[in-house]
């Protein structure tokens, strides 16, 4: 009789961004996507994960992934007001439910509560620290905020100090938006003087209307015209050419020593090898939000009522999943895609980028472009020759670093002459 191959329908990874305060968060940032999300909760007392609630996550997210390696993501509002005491019982939650399993853990945070304290315990732990910064001081405070309207850069790079004080690598998330976007050198240069060798830009693409949630800010699934693009959304071109000034001084110097998330994830698609991001794989939904009362969302940017999959309380992971909804929603990223990104020659490396930016319309009138398409397809025009030959040098195992000689071998070209 022949045997059945089944395949794991978990292809990749399980990813459950856990939200142990939910939006409660110590900082105003007037962009900030996640802080109107208390109006999902109002009537809640409190934002503050259970203890048993924490349990039941641990084990069910360990007991649903099928990867040796398994790696919890903490988030916000701001991951630390949860305090010290619920990540030491964390630690010993994915001891006791890890049976000797390889588990690691990160957290994301805004720096403002960092101390000798937490620092020593990241350290003893090897917690990979996130921080939220926009860049030096007059491009962070620019949207940054206190609850107060003041400026926290200060605050945040005394955190950094804490972190580097104790030996602690750190990697930057900033949000590019309508204003720092115009210092993509200066952004740069900065992170690399306070020691952030992994950096990551979000861009901030966000729509205000109404809806009868409460919410302000809309989904690509909302009508169109029910909308006005938020006036710190960042300019699609002027967004292409922040990654093509960074990308010339990163590949003419820093290939192997910084990493910038989207030129590792164009350098994987040369190489038809997965991302590292979903915004640019074929599908998603394996990444989802878990808010603070156990409430599981399709993913961190779809935290809206339709969008919710059940309580962690109520349903496993697993199944939440494997819903036909969540299924439904992964697989739209590829099948939802206008004819100009199926026929754009750039598919393979962007994958129409994050569905939550799909708000535009293609010159055929189709709905569903990307936002952010001008200035990605710029992006993809400038790199794609040097990613190129980085590909061919992975491919014949190689340093892709080796495309820095390039520049240095026609610079003293140059100069003989």
């Amino acid at each position: 009789m022949e045997k059945t191959l089944y395949l794991n329908p978990l292809q990749l990874p399980l990813y459950v961004m856990a939200k142990p305060v939910g939006p409660l968060c110590n900082m105003d940032c007037e962009y900030c996507y996640y802080l109107e999300k208390s109006e999902l909760y109002k009537d809640r007392n409190g934002y503050k994960m259970s203890d048993a609630l924490l349990e039941r996550f641990v084990e069910d997210y360990i007991n649903c992934q099928t990867s040796p390696a398994i790696q919890f993501v903490w988030h916000g509002g701001e991951a630390l007001l949860r305090g010290i005491e619920f990540y030491r019982k964390a630690l010993h939650l994915q001891q006791q439910y890890g049976r000797g399993r390889e588990i690691s853990n990160v957290i994301q945070t805004n720096g403002l509560l960092l101390n000798d304290e937490w620092c020593r315990f990241f350290k003893d732990n090897n917690f990979l620290v996130g921080i939220s910064i926009d860049g030096p001081e007059k491009m962070h405070d620019h949207y940054r905020k206190n609850r107060g309207g003041k400026g926290t850069f200060k605050q945040v790079m005394r955190g950094i100090e804490f972190l580097q004080k104790h030996d602690i690598e750190f990697n930057t998330l900033s949000v590019i938006n309508d204003y720092n976007v115009g210092y993509p050198i200066q952004i740069y240069r900065f992170f690399k003087e306070i020691g952030s060798r992994y950096m990551q830009f979000t861009p901030i693409v966000e729509r205000l209307g109404t809806r009868s949630d409460g919410l302000e800010l809309l989904t690509a699934q909302d009508h169109p015209e029910d909308g006005e693009m938020a006036s710190w959304s960042v300019d699609p071109v002027a967004y292409g050419n922040f990654y093509i000034r960074i990308f010339d001084e990163w590949v003419r110097r820093d290939v192997g020593k910084y990493y910038v998330q989207i030129f590792d994830a164009t350098l994987a698609g040369m190489v038809n090898q997965p991302p590292g991001v979903c915004i640019y794989a074929p599908t998603c939904g394996h990444a989802l939000a878990m808010e603070h009362n156990g409430d599981v969302y399709a993913c961190d940017h779809f935290v809206y009522p339709e969008f919710l999959r059940g309580n962690i309380l109520q349903d496993s992971l697993i199944r939440m999943t494997l819903s036909d909804k969540q299924t439904h929603f992964g697989n739209y990223k590829r099948d939802g895609l206008p004819r100009q990104c199926r026929e754009c020659k750039f598919l393979n490396l962007c994958n129409g980028e994050c569905p939550k930016n799909r708000i535009a319309t293609t010159a055929d009138g189709e709905y569903g472009l990307n936002y952010l398409c001008p200035g990605l397809t710029m992006y993809f025009e400038h790199v794609y020759p040097y990613m190129e030959f980085m590909a061919e040098e992975l491919r014949h195992e190689r340093p892709p670093a080796n495309v820095m000689n390039l520049f240095r071998t026609f610079a003293g070209k140059n100069q003989k002459s």
